[in-house]
């Protein structure tokens, strides 16, 4: 029973991790950033009320995830490039390549490990 409990968290990237930050990023920024380029068309995102985005997952607990995208792990090494060009970062991605600078997400990052 443990053995499938921790396969199912695995999958759903909901585990009890530590909370992860990026110390150099501004999470203000971060959500002015992701206001502006329309994150929230596909992803609920707390700060941001409109639009509600549902084709991609709440952002809400972002920083305790163990994985991201089809499972990656959640780290800032490897969320920020995600941010930038998902595709290149996880092939078949379905989040597309965003306008955005590897400083950005940095922020970005710094705001959903906030979260």
């Amino acid at each position: 029973m443990v053995v499938m409990t921790l396969a199912l968290a695995a999958c759903s990237g909901a585990v009890d991790s530590p909370a992860r930050s990026v110390p150099s990023g501004d999470p203000e920024h971060g959500l002015e950033v992701m206001a502006r380029v329309g994150c929230g068309s596909c992803h609920a995102i707390p700060g941001i009320d409109w639009p509600r985005g549902q084709v991609g997952p709440s952002l809400d607990g972002m920083g305790r995830r163990a994985l991201i995208g089809s499972g990656l792990p959640n780290r800032p090494e490897t969320l920020i490039p995600y941010l930038v060009d998902a595709p290149s970062v996880d092939e078949g991605s379905p989040m597309p390549s965003m306008p955005i600078s590897e400083e950005e997400a940095r922020d970005i990052a710094a705001y959903l490990y906030g979260l």
